[in-house]
């Protein structure tokens, strides 16, 4: 079977077996090598997506592999029936690196999501004496915190809500970036405020400086618990280790994900104060797979990796430097150039034509982007990118976007 042949049967073979649940770009990738993968075709693409964020580290980072397949060796899964070598360490380490009280280990980035939300829910029964089952969450409109059942009864994306009902109460939506109207509900039932600093799927959304401390604030002063959910944007994709760094705050609770694991295995985690994750006890939450010795091994070595090879640093360095470049291209489809870090976006005015067809044309190219909300564009590549290959980028970038 020839390479035309054999992508063509990949694509009828999910047409016909798999949900349609996503609208990939038909490209069949086979392999990865730091920012670069290749389809089965043979042909090279520079990744401009990581993933969503989930591989900040680079493909196949090998320091990860010879980590992970040390310890698939050794020993994989326990359950939290029994303890591992492996979780202590991890507890220390993602501890010491974000100046964390406590750590609840899970496995997908909606898993935290949902931890968070009963942890903050009991505190407010026990800690705060909030009346039972009267317990209210703030929110954001164009939130995005994943796809469970409760996470979509708290989305404002009607693509998100429609037909998945009946949904959970206990939530308020205020507007994104606008901290007067998050302390205008406030109630005293209101036990927590979850937000992204920076919204990544409505379209790398970057709120008025100063928001992110103003809500610390009003969250201090009225004892709301806040929770900064940095599955997309923490661990080096804005430039620092987490997003909540530029305005120099601290969480309550901080989401991590994706990234942890340097795009190897599902892991995610709540990282909080003790006030907040100290309510839990025995038998009242859990996961078989969170915390499990394999899982915490390849944690510890992606975090060592961002911090030991400079990955921090770099997405800011270049994510400055790529963020200029884009800002130089004169296209008057262009509505905005945005960014922080290597969490870039292009938004297209809606008369535009939508921005999926300028990803199909980058594809062709050799850069893999995806558009979202229909008239933006997301470059977010490894955080491993060089210079030259930022330069390679804006060249045909530039091409695409003028023509």
């Amino acid at each position: 079977m020839n390479a035309a042949a054999e992508t063509t049967d990949f694509l009828a073979v999910e047409s016909e077996l798999g949900a349609h649940n996503y609208k990939p770009l038909d490209v069949i990738l086979t392999k990865g090598e730091s920012e670069w993968v290749w389809d089965v075709d043979g042909k090279k693409y520079l990744d401009c997506l990581a993933a969503y964020s989930a591989v900040n580290q680079g493909h196949c980072h090998p320091r990860i592999l010879k980590a992970m397949v040390d310890q698939a060796s050794k020993l994989t899964l326990t359950s939290r029936a029994f303890r591992n070598d492996q979780l202590a360490p991890f507890y220390e380490e993602i501890c010491a690196l974000t100046n964390s009280s406590k750590v609840l280990p899970m496995n997908s980035g909606a898993e935290a999501v949902e931890t968070a939300v009963k942890c903050v829910r009991k505190w407010g029964y026990e800690v705060k004496g909030v009346a039972e089952n009267q317990a209210e969450i703030i929110v954001c409109n164009n939130n995005f915190h994943g796809r469970t059942l409760n996470i979509v009864g708290f989305s404002t994306d009607p693509s998100a809500r429609k037909n998945f009902g009946p949904f959970a109460p206990g939530f308020r939506v205020v507007p994104f970036g606008d901290a007067a109207a998050l302390e205008a509900a406030i109630t005293p039932n209101t036990v927590a405020f979850l937000v992204e600093p920076i919204q990544g799927e409505a379209g790398v959304i970057i709120p008025p400086e100063g928001y992110i401390q103003a809500v610390r604030e009003i969250c201090t002063r009225h004892n709301v618990m806040l929770i900064l959910d940095e599955i997309q944007t923490g661990l080096g994709r804005t430039g620092r280790l987490l997003a909540e760094e530029h305005e120099g705050v601290v969480a309550d609770l901080t989401l991590v994900g994706k990234a942890l694991s340097g795009g190897f295995y599902p892991i995610s985690a709540v990282l909080s104060n003790s006030e907040v994750l100290g309510v839990l006890k025995p038998g009242q939450h859990g996961s078989t797979f969170g915390g499990n010795p394999l899982a915490c091994a390849i944690a510890r070595e992606s975090l060592k990796v961002l911090v030991e090879e400079g990955m921090i640093e770099n997405s800011a360095k270049q994510g400055a430097y790529f963020l200029e470049g884009l800002k130089k291209i004169r296209n008057n489809a262009i509505r905005d150039v945005r960014g922080r870090g290597l969490m870039l976006a292009v938004e297209f005015h809606p008369d535009a034509g939508g921005a999926r067809r300028y990803c199909l044309e980058l594809k062709e190219l050799g850069i893999l982007c995806k558009e979202t909300h229909e008239h933006t564009i997301r470059f977010a590549p490894p955080l491993t990118i060089t210079r030259d290959e930022v330069d390679w980028a804006l060249e045909r970038i530039e091409r695409v976007l003028t023509q």
